[in-house]
């Protein structure tokens, strides 16, 4: 495609990304958000933390509603997994994070809890109190004292969503609020994010009624928004997707290609059946191959993922710093 090609390519989606977020509904809580984003920026860029980074981890999947009083849904399905458990990695590894994550997925720090019912964990006792059942006790111990140490503390942040259209408005909001830290700020983009919708306006306002028939509805595809990402919300921060496939003889190619569409940094290329075993790391340069050890007790690939990413980012910020120092003369 050449220049003009790519410039009326560039204008049509910049017209299709006005149109979706004209036409999404407010989110409800837009204030609450606001507010708590703009404290976290504010709480970690004074003093030594002005040069720490942040990371916006997106985690489990969106839905598309289709009735604006919804009752009935398509969702894309994440456990949330990924998401959380790499959240306590880069926590680990001194990252401030903003947790965007889908409501009822799985949460940084309840792993080793169980999956449900979570009133598992309790009992009564004698004095018609409340303690942790013995078999989840340190487990229970550990999620309480890790979670409320990184919420006390400001360096994690808790952002819910649900549908597609309070995602992408949150990511908007998150990725313009970080801009100002440069290639401090990283997204880690792991949720999956629904192809197609239904426009707000088009959608019926009540539920769909079945006595009306075979049901007949036309989707909309989702305007690809990790491009505009890298290009005006956040431009220097550092970008990874994710690429899922059901075939892994067009996984990596799949990986390729997304990371030369949409200029990220990486792209992890996972396949749906060993997506907990192994992952491969794309960028323009090489392929990790990534693989978590089975012979450890505890071992998550999302460990040596995280592992690899901060070295990454690491040496792109130092690149970058080094540019500026060499334009500036300084």
């Amino acid at each position: 495609m050449d220049v003009h090609g790519q410039q009326k390519a560039q204008e049509a989606l910049d017209v299709e990304i006005k149109s979706f977020f004209d036409s999404a509904p407010p989110l409800r809580n837009i204030e609450n958000v606001s507010e708590d984003l703009k404290k976290f920026i504010e709480m970690n860029s004074s003093g030594t933390r002005s040069a720490r980074k942040v990371v916006c981890v997106t985690s489990g999947g969106t839905t598309v509603p289709l009735e604006q009083r919804c009752v009935r849904y398509i969702d894309n399905f994440s456990s949330g997994h990924r998401g959380a458990a790499s959240t306590e990695y880069f926590l680990k590894a001194g990252y401030l994070v903003i947790f965007l994550y889908r409501k009822g997925t799985c949460q940084p720090y309840c792993s080793l809890l169980p999956d449900y019912p979570f009133l598992e964990c309790f009992e009564f006792t004698h004095e018609s109190g409340i303690q942790v059942r013995q078999p989840y006790s340190e487990a229970v111990k550990w999620a309480i004292s890790e979670h409320h140490a990184a919420v006390a503390d400001g360096t994690l942040l808790k952002l819910p969503f649900t549908t597609i259209f309070e995602y992408l408005q949150i990511l908007h909001m998150v990725a313009t609020s970080l801009r100002s830290l440069g290639p401090n700020a990283l997204f880690y983009l792991a949720a999956a994010v629904s192809d197609f919708y239904v426009p707000w306006e088009s959608m019926a306002e009540h539920k769909i009624q079945s006595g009306s028939g075979p049901l007949d509805m036309r989707l909309v595809q989702v305007p690809k928004m990790l491009s505009v990402l890298r290009s005006e919300w956040a431009p220097t921060a550092y970008c990874i997707s994710f690429k899922l496939e059901t075939d892994v003889k067009i996984l990596l190619e799949k990986a390729n290609a997304a990371l030369k569409k949409y200029k990220m940094h990486m792209v992890i290329a996972n396949e749906l059946l060993t997506r907990k075993e192994e992952v491969t790391l794309v960028t323009d340069n090489e392929n990790i191959h990534v693989r978590r050890d089975p012979k450890q007790v505890g071992d998550e690939v999302e460990k040596h993922i995280i592992e690899h990413i901060v070295e990454k980012h690491s040496t792109y910020v130092d690149n970058l710093d080094q540019k500026v120092s060499r334009d500036t003369g300084s």
